[in-house]
């Protein structure tokens, strides 16, 4: 009898804690609940801003666009923006929720670069560049591939090779399959920058070791020519 009891009470116990889960992970999904910390990782080698000639500053506030990238993605992370895909028809989300693409443009445009127009002008400029059947000022700048259009056809660009350290200035752009975001000024203990994204409701860090983790998916370098 006491067995009995002793397994239905483990068959609720499982039960609970099931739905608790269940519930947890779909308060995460819907943005509901933050689990993303902003909170920033352990530094094994700080980045240095190597003078390569150019010195662009195109907001003109005596701050360089690489610097100026990353301070913006930095300050926009720190907001901690929950994780979802919605329209906005004003283009840049102003509810607290984002996705990768929106690390990006909120980065750059503190540092001078609207990507809402840039991108809307060079799609109705070279319409034949972009998959966009019908253009929509409001969320084309927001789509992965349409960014990395207008970099290739307009940023610098730059090796995809994670290893080649030297290249990979803080502020710079990264590209993978489906995703992108801004190199940031710490590495990993291998020496490799982290990337300052927004991936997933279920990301643990806003900047995380992503060159390493997805070095197959790299397919763009950037840094931006004014």
């Amino acid at each position: 009898m006491r067995g009995q009891i002793r397994h239905r009470l483990v068959g609720v116990l499982g039960g609970v804690l099931l739905l608790s889960a269940l519930v947890a992970a779909v308060l995460v999904a819907t943005g509901a609940v933050n689990m993303t910390s902003a909170e920033r990782p352990e530094n094994h080698m700080d980045i240095l801003f190597v003078d390569d000639g150019s010195h662009v500053d195109r907001d003109g506030d005596g701050i360089e666009d690489g610097q100026d990238n990353l301070e913006a993605a930095l300050a926009y992370v720190r907001t901690r923006p929950r994780y979802r895909s919605a329209y906005y028809a004003n283009g840049y989300p102003d509810d607290g929720f984002g996705v990768c693409t929106d690390v990006v443009a909120f980065a750059l445009r503190d540092a001078g670069y609207d990507l809402q127009r840039l991108i809307a002008d060079d799609i109705a400029a070279a319409p034949e560049a972009y998959d966009v059947e019908t253009p929509d000022a409001a969320i084309d700048f927001r789509r992965t591939g349409n960014q990395l259009v207008y970099f290739e056809r307009h940023a610098i660009s730059l090796t995809t090779n994670p290893e080649d350290l030297s290249s990979r200035q803080p502020g710079d752009i990264v590209v993978f399959e489906g995703h992108v975001g801004i190199v940031s000024g710490f590495r990993s203990s291998r020496g490799i920058p982290y990337v300052i994204h927004r991936q997933s409701a279920f990301q643990l860090r806003y900047e995380e070791d992503l060159l390493e983790s997805r070095r197959g998916d790299i397919v763009g370098h950037f840094r931006m020519a004014g």
